[in-house]
């Protein structure tokens, strides 16, 4: 089959495919692969839906009520049911992650300024915040609160064999070596009709020697 593979290189390398911790580039371009979360930036750094088809803001700014989709699914994967659905309860699992000082995520931070958080339902997840903080939205678009399944995110494994929503879901990682991505058939998001992701796969080499990164990339085994 002719696929249609992205392929470059991260001389940094990649040590956690896990989103909590998403801090350096290197991660959060992997992690943005795999995962979404409430809300996303548009190519003009706009916050616009994702997982929250929509939100309200209550009038002194500190309750966001976030409406879920219900058609987005986890990527298949043995340990969890198949075709399971994200509901709202998965996003409070996903904060409390964040806050665990047993797994010391580095995005906490995010976190600071608010009070509480819970869903009403399984469409409906409510943050409420200390005080208002406009940007608000905008932190929640960093990978660090991405929705990630209860089942599985507390194995140790996930860290290498992640499970998300995202456009693509984990194939392959030799560490060091190589890492790829395969496109997720049932992924929510759509270029107009067209059903995203266009790619069928993303491949991530670790050569850390410049010019023979760069000798792939003449060679044409590098697209970026």
């Amino acid at each position: 089959e002719n696929l249609s593979i992205f392929r470059y290189n991260q001389p940094s390398g990649i040590s956690t495919l896990d989103p909590a911790f998403a801090k350096d580039q290197a991660t959060i371009w992997a992690c943005n692969q795999l995962f979404n979360g409430l809300v996303q930036l548009n190519n003009n750094l706009e916050v616009v839906p994702s997982i929250a088809k929509s939100w309200k803001i209550s009038e002194d700014g500190l309750v966001y009520t976030f409406s879920i989709r219900t058609d987005v699914k986890f990527h298949k994967h043995h340990l969890i049911s198949d075709n399971r659905v994200v509901v709202a309860s998965d996003f409070t699992y996903s904060l409390d992650r964040l806050k665990d000082k047993r797994l010391a995520s580095p995005g906490v931070w995010i976190l600071a300024n608010v009070a509480n958080y819970y869903s009403s339902n399984d469409s409906t997840f409510l943050i409420k915040l200390i005080k208002p903080f406009p940007p608000f939205l905008g932190l929640l678009t960093m990978q660090y609160c991405s929705v990630v399944p209860k089942e599985f995110a507390d194995d140790k494994k996930f860290r290498d064999k992640p499970i998300g929503t995202g456009p693509f879901k984990f194939q392959y990682w030799k560490e060091g070596v190589k890492l790829v991505f395969r496109k997720n058939i049932d992924y929510f998001e759509k270029d107009k009709e067209f059903n995203l992701p266009y790619l069928d796969a993303v491949a991530i080499t670790f050569i850390k020697d410049k010019q023979t990164a760069f000798l792939e990339f003449i060679k044409g085994n590098l697209d970026f």
